[in-house]
């Protein structure tokens, strides 16, 4: 392993490991590229808070033992910087129709457009959520809380730089004006949206954060992983770092999830509330209903399924045959990596019924990936139900079915419950916000997004959390806002 990469050089203008300085045709290029993103980071970045001072965390190594130091700083003054995991000696291709051969350390011609627009896509999504999430630190339960957000926020714009650095060091003028295009598309924006449809929700209040942390993040930390097992070292590297930042992302996800149901049912055992379902009686204290909840979820989990694209696709198939994107934990897997003669079984609606069928595994990556995800989404689940069971309650919160509200693949063309009944079109649209938030639901958790700025309080809504960032205190001064 080569260990002079482990530590990153704060001398140029853009921190990095990756030796900028004797780079100076990429070092240019993104110092020309910086001004552009600093006007986006202060048009887009969180609203109201560019002067305060934010304890955050700023990587400075890429070991693993120890990789970050934190302090205050104000966000337009974090050093956003290029980090590659270190190089691998002798690292080869993991999967595909290259298994075996060394690792590309360039773009091989061939696979330069499929290259390219994978890191575009990815890359699209770093700066899309912190446009979504940059009016939340109006309304954050606490200074704890308001400190995760920011430091997602500036994590969000590093992973930007990451796939930046890629497109302007391999991929020439291409790369140039693409790394230009992922500061003038915006989130939601009728003209020039996000590319993926995920990104173009609105997030209009913290529990919509929490959900989107949890499950839209992890549908990153998927992609990522898979992306992680690149032939092209670079990407492999890059994905490597950001996957280390990405698990903060979801434990502000999961603890504030686990919070928000905590608090609710603390507030409905003092109140002698047997029935969570008696929502207006919930209500009525100040916090979240699980009913409620459990619609959020269902939102954001199915939003996020769509990210995976259709359950059956050649593109996927592409990007594993020619090396680009493997599969999540592909060296872990026990088969010969090409997928020659394998099948994967795939949800599908044929017939006016949904079934399994067996379907090419080379096809079917999508699918499998996703059921990786589910999977995955999970083990915070069990978490936040034992709060619950734990509280007296029997109440459990679950996934919906992959049928329910789907806008991409298999299931975008019918209406299906969140148990996976097919229904009509007219009962979709009587019973729907029996599932799905309704405008009266978002008014509701709208109203309880009052902002909490004292150290160490914490809303009505939300419990404190077990332990402080870094170990500080409960009363701890996360964010220092400006008087």
């Amino acid at each position: 392993m080569n260990m002079n990469i482990m530590n990153v050089d704060y001398s140029t203008k853009i921190p990095n490991n990756v030796n900028l300085a004797e780079d100076r045709q990429v070092l240019k290029a993104l110092e020309g590229w910086h001004p552009g993103y600093m006007d986006w980071w202060s048009d887009m970045g969180p609203e109201g808070f560019q002067e305060s001072l934010v304890y955050l965390r700023t990587a400075y190594s890429v070991d693993p033992r120890g990789w970050a130091k934190f302090d205050y700083v104000r966000m337009p003054d974090y050093r956003w910087g290029i980090l590659l995991a270190p190089q691998e000696e002798n690292r080869v291709v993991p999967f595909g129709e290259h298994y075996g051969e060394p690792a590309w350390q360039e773009v091989p011609g061939e696979y330069r457009a499929l290259l390219r627009r994978l890191i575009v896509i990815q890359g699209d999504t770093e700066p899309a959520s912190v446009e979504q999430q940059r009016h939340l630190g109006k309304t954050a339960p606490s200074l704890y809380d308001m400190r995760n957000l920011f430091q997602v926020n500036v994590e969000e714009g590093r992973h930007l730089w990451a796939m930046v650095y890629l497109l302007q060091k391999y991929f020439g003028r291409d790369g140039r004006e693409e790394a230009d295009d992922l500061l003038r598309r915006r989130s939601g924006d009728a003209d020039a949206p996000r590319m993926l449809g995920a990104f173009n929700e609105a997030t209009p209040d913290w529990l919509s954060f929490f959900m989107f942390t949890y499950f839209t993040d992890r549908d990153g930390k998927m992609q990522l992983h898979s992306l992680a097992q690149s032939g092209f070292d670079p990407l492999s590297r890059t994905c490597r770092f950001m996957l280390t930042e990405e698990a903060h992302h979801m434990f502000v996800g999961e603890t504030g999830i686990t919070r928000v149901v905590q608090r609710t049912c603390d507030a409905m055992r003092e109140a002698g509330i047997t029935d969570p379902t008696e929502i207006a009686k919930v209500r009525a204290l100040g916090v979240i209903d699980l009913p409620t909840i459990q619609k959020k979820l269902n939102l954001h989990y199915t939003l996020s399924l769509d990210l995976f694209g259709s359950e059956v696709s050649t593109n996927a198939a592409n990007a594993f045959n020619t090396g680009i994107k493997g599969r999540y934990h592909e060296t872990q897997i026990d088969d010969d990596h090409q997928l020659k003669n394998a099948t994967y079984p795939v949800l599908k609606f044929i017939d006016g019924q949904i079934k399994l069928v067996d379907e090419p595994a080379l096809t079917a990556l999508n699918m499998r990936l996703r059921d990786d995800y589910s999977q995955d989404c999970v083990k915070g689940m069990l978490r936040w139900n034992k709060v619950i069971s734990t509280a007296g309650y029997d109440f459990q919160l679950k996934l919906p079915n992959v049928a329910f509200h789907r806008h991409i693949g298999e299931f975008k063309d019918i209406h299906a419950t969140p148990d996976g009944i097919l229904i009509d079109d007219a009962t979709w649209a009587r019973r729907k916000d029996e599932w799905l938030p309704s405008t009266a639901d978002g008014d509701f958790i709208t109203s309880l997004m009052q902002p909490v700025t004292e150290t160490g309080k914490y809303a009505s809504w939300i419990s404190p959390p077990k332990v402080g960032i870094d170990n500080k205190p409960g009363d701890f001064e996360y964010v220092k806002i400006e008087t």
